[in-house]
């Protein structure tokens, strides 16, 4: 090894050493671990009958989530999961306690506290940076829709997750989980692996229960990655299910908000809290898009009887690890009822590079216009100032990895550009035609199942992600929705089976997956293990 590759190597195993060796054992918390024993891996519908006996409140239970966000997000692993919290979330809690009193709850997420990624923008005091020194202290004129609608449901928003800086568009070599605004997140299954991203605070942090769920938002992988990787059930929406509406923006084609949780039920309860037609994003004015209350699909014989195709080309990335563990999940979908069809996806990429082209079009165009509407005092105003901003501020944006993504992006021409449309069109047609659709078409398909991804991988600020092959791609360039839900382990590293299916099948695709957590119960709350140990009889 050269002297070049040598402290190339010590800074990267440096700077994650300084975080995760920071954290000192888990068993030294345990005491603030009991003090919080009421919420941990607490479920939605648990919070409600507390609050309705009267043993815990809004305001009890805001208080513990903060007091454990205190003891595990900023001291004891020191998960950096929340980049900023709610100076008003106890104000909030005590007037819906007020309300429940007087007027009784207005539905299941009344008083419930959940956290925002922070790329979707409140009109309160937190700002709205997608992770970003340049959007730091911009605060929004405007709620995002899906604020909205959470408010108006009742819940008490807590605070801001981290994420991958730009969702995770800026560098060919970017690591999950940093941002310039946020720095590090860790995975509470082990404090030297990665997150994965771009949700990746939010992921950590309903994993570490620092709330009871969290909304976190996908362009390609950015909700069912980090679920995966975290122990949980995320659910990525049909696009046009949740409005885009004051949510920073990838791509108008791709981007959706959806929710992450330690249990498919809590996450159809904030999806249902989530949805509505909005006027200012048309998308969601589509015909089919009328479902609200998505709890009414949880039933636990809902695999009896559905057709699965076990999309065969996503499984062997790592096959001596993760394969087996989607093997067993495949016996417990048999079990249940199901029928499985092994398959393979076609035209697997046939697309080439214009996924990416797409993204980069849409990114630079809709980065603009956002920051028109919810970010006007800005220093920037468009993707070449970003540019230069991150120029001026290179030892706070670009200390391990650069901007590629943001250049290629400032290279693109606008939205009537023949390449962009052409880009868009094959996308789509390999995506949808002649791919999902026709998957599920040849085989009458209810559904399709592969594993979500590997398991979370060591990080790496200099040299990037490692993360390898994901099923997350196919829904999200179809802008089809996609649920990850937790079939086992390897080595304590959490391993995910993801449910695709065709546009607004989120009812069949919440109840499979229900039926197959019920059945199969294969979450394991995570353990803040400084580093991976590899022991016998752990797969």
């Amino acid at each position: 090894m050269n002297r070049r590759d040598f402290v190339k190597a010590s800074l990267g195993s440096a700077a994650v050493a300084a975080a995760s060796q920071a954290a000192p054992a888990f068993a030294a918390q345990s005491g603030a671990h009991a003090a919080h024993s009421s919420i941990v891996e607490a479920d939605i519908t648990q919070l409600q009958l507390a609050m309705q006996s009267g043993k815990q409140s809004a305001q009890s239970l805001t208080k513990l989530y903060l007091k454990r966000i205190a003891a595990f997000d900023k001291a004891g692993p020191r998960l950096n999961a929340i980049i900023e919290l709610n100076p008003d979330a106890l104000a909030i809690a005590k007037a819906l306690d007020v309300e429940r009193a007087s007027k009784g709850p207005r539905g299941p997420l009344h008083g419930i506290p959940i956290l925002l990624k922070d790329n979707i923008a409140t009109s309160d005091k937190m700002s709205n940076s997608a992770g970003s020194m340049a959007l730091a202290g911009a605060h929004p004129p405007l709620d995002a829709h899906v604020v909205q609608r959470l408010r108006e449901a009742g819940a008490v928003i807590l605070g801001k997750t981290n994420l991958s800086e730009w969702a995770n568009l800026r560098s060919t070599r970017s690591t999950s989980g940093w941002s310039g605004r946020g720095g590090l997140t860790l995975n509470p299954y082990a404090l030297d692996r990665n997150t994965s991203g771009s949700s990746s605070g939010s992921a950590s942090a309903i994993a570490a229960s620092l709330a009871a769920v969290a909304v976190g938002t996908e362009t390609n992988g950015s909700i069912v990655s980090p679920a995966s990787i975290c122990g949980l059930v995320g659910i990525k929406p049909t696009v046009g299910l949740v409005s885009r509406s004051g949510i920073i923006p990838l791509s108008h084609t791709q981007d959706t908000a959806g929710p992450m949780a330690r249990t498919v039920s809590d996450a159809a309860l904030l999806l249902g809290g989530m949805t509505g037609v909005d006027a200012n994003d048309a998308v969601t004015n589509d015909r089919a898009n009328t479902h609200r209350d998505f709890s009414v699909y949880l039933k636990k014989d809902s695999l009896r009887g559905a057709r699965i195709g076990v999309v065969r080309n996503y499984f062997g990335g790592r096959k001596d690890l993760v394969d087996p563990v989607i093997e067993k999940a495949l016996s417990v979908l048999r079990q249940q009822g199901a029928i499985l069809i092994d398959c393979e996806m076609p035209n697997v990429g046939k697309a080439g590079n214009d996924g990416l082209e797409v993204l980069l079009y849409e990114f630079k165009a809709g980065l603009a216009s956002y920051l028109k509407t919810y970010a006007p005092d800005a220093p920037i105003k468009n993707m070449a100032d970003l540019i230069a901003y991150n120029l001026q501020h290179q030892d706070r944006e670009l200390p391990y990895f650069g901007q590629e993504y943001l250049i290629r992006a400032q290279a693109k021409g606008d939205l009537t550009s023949q390449e962009y449309l052409d880009a868009l069109a094959n996308v789509r047609r390999y995506s949808r035609t002649e791919g999902i659709d026709q998957l599920m078409n040849l085989h009458q398909l209810d559904a399709l199942v592969a594993p979500t991804n590997g398991t979370a991988w060591l990080t790496d600020l200099i040299n990037g992600d490692s993360s390898g092959a994901s099923f997350a791609g196919p829904a999200a360039v179809a802008g089809y929705p996609h649920i990850t839900v937790p079939a086992g382990q390897v080595h304590g590293l959490p391993v995910a089976l993801s449910f695709v299916g065709r546009a607004w099948s989120e009812p069949t695709l919440i109840g499979l997956a229900y039926s197959y957590e019920q059945a199969s119960l294969a979450r394991r709350p995570p353990t803040y293990a400084r580093s991976l140990s590899l022991r016998a009889g752990s797969v």
